[in-house]
């Protein structure tokens, strides 16, 4: 169905898309290759949103340099959207350019295209194909992916940790376990992700910024955090420059004097408590996915970790592992309760494992009950595609 070169403009067009992976937040991350003749005549990837999607700047691009794009091949990692959003539709566009075919990688999640714009092209006697390279674009827009069909972030947990499993000395010290090529890393996590979020406790104890810092950004994520009971202090770093999301259990009149405290210093409050008194997790990241969250990356302490694991908010494990030990009566990386059998054990796939500096990276993707083989294991291959519907 493709050939040598399909596969050839595609791998372009996706090595384009990552170009905007810090940059198209909320739109997915997008390139798009035209080809004539054998030849590449133009290219484009996804701008900031209100912008120009990648269709439309390769075709700007392939005009500037004076091609006529009758005829063309367009090679796109997403479905070509069909609605005027902010910008008009990209399919109207390569019909009224006359290309010939369009391929793309996958279909658009977005209900408000899944795969109206391929019908669109095809209705106009474009020669459609869709399915080139589906896997890698899926994972390239996996928090878009997790939007559109569960209407909720991907959740991406963030662990340093030491070879036996530890976060920090019983005191609270954990600075620094893993090594700077490690903590580098972990910031070009950060600056892809919509929102990073964190909990009270690593707040009280650490007053981190959740900035991204090691890396040049154009943006920095918006900054989330959980506090059941507005006990954050308003000068905690965290409120320093951009406006703050904090998920509180409450509001009323003994939270109000604390919550006007947080609001002047620029915060923003919303209260979703759950029956026990906390925050609602999993209507938190509702809230998060219709305020146009994608990726959700967590840097938090081991109680509100495992508070998240246990509540089934957790989609994939980024953890640095470093080449030290800090023994049973340090800090672990989730406070979560030993299960009655193995067969009830939080089961994992890795998805990579690789070496950063002195450390390993691991990313390891949760595995859902009905993700397990017949045999009970773990079906890795849809774990390792990441699986958001």
């Amino acid at each position: 169905m493709f050939s040598q070169a399909d596969f050839v403009h595609m791998e372009r067009a996706l090595a384009l898309a990552t170009r905007g992976l810090y940059t198209t937040d909320p739109n997915p991350r997008v390139g798009c290759v035209l080809v004539k003749d054998g030849a590449v005549i133009g290219e484009g990837f996804t701008q900031p949103a209100g912008f120009d999607h990648a269709e439309i700047q390769a075709m700007k691009d392939a005009r500037t340099r004076g091609h006529d794009l009758r005829g063309a091949t367009a090679y796109v990692t997403l479905e070509p959207c069909s609605h005027f959003g902010r910008t008009p539709p990209c399919a109207n566009a390569l019909i009224e350019a006359k290309v010939a075919r369009v391929i793309a990688a996958m279909e658009d999640p977005n209900p408000l295209v899944s795969g109206r714009g391929l019908s669109i092209l095809r209705d106009a006697g474009i020669d459609v194909r869709c399915g080139l390279l589906a896997k890698e674009a899926r994972e390239l827009n996996i928090g878009f992916v997790s939007r559109m069909t569960r209407k909720r972030p991907w959740v991406r947990m963030k662990v340093a940790a030491t070879l036996d499993g530890r976060t920090g000395l019983p005191s609270g010290e954990s600075q620094w376990i893993t090594g700077e090529a490690a903590r580098a890393d972990g910031h070009a996590w950060r600056a892809r992700a919509s929102a990073i979020l964190t909990g009270i406790g690593t707040v009280k104890e650490d007053d981190p910024r959740m900035t991204v810092r090691a890396i040049d950004t154009p943006r920095q994520p918006k900054r989330v955090l959980i506090d059941s009971r507005l006990d954050a202090s308003p000068l905690s770093q965290i409120f320093v420059g951009a406006p703050t999301l904090v998920f509180c259990s409450k509001l009323d009149a003994a939270t109000e004097e604390r919550a006007d405290a947080l609001r002047a210093r620029g915060a923003e409050i919303v209260a979703l408590g759950n029956e026990h008194g906390k925050v609602d997790l999993p209507a938190m990241l509702t809230e998060l996915a219709a305020r146009g969250v994608n990726e959700l990356h967590v840097e938090a302490g081991y109680k509100l970790n495992g508070s998240l694991l246990r509540e089934g908010c957790v989609d994939e494990l980024l953890v640095y592992l470093a080449p030290s030990l800090l023994g049973t009566q340090s800090l672990g990386m989730a406070d979560l309760a030993a299960p009655a059998s193995l067969d009830a054990r939080t089961r994992l796939a890795f998805h990579s494992v690789e070496r950063v500096g002195d450390d390993l990276r691991v990313l390891a993707r949760v595995v859902q009950p009905e993700a397990h083989d017949e045999h009970g294991e773990p079906d890795t291959q849809d774990a390792q595609e990441g699986d958001a519907s």
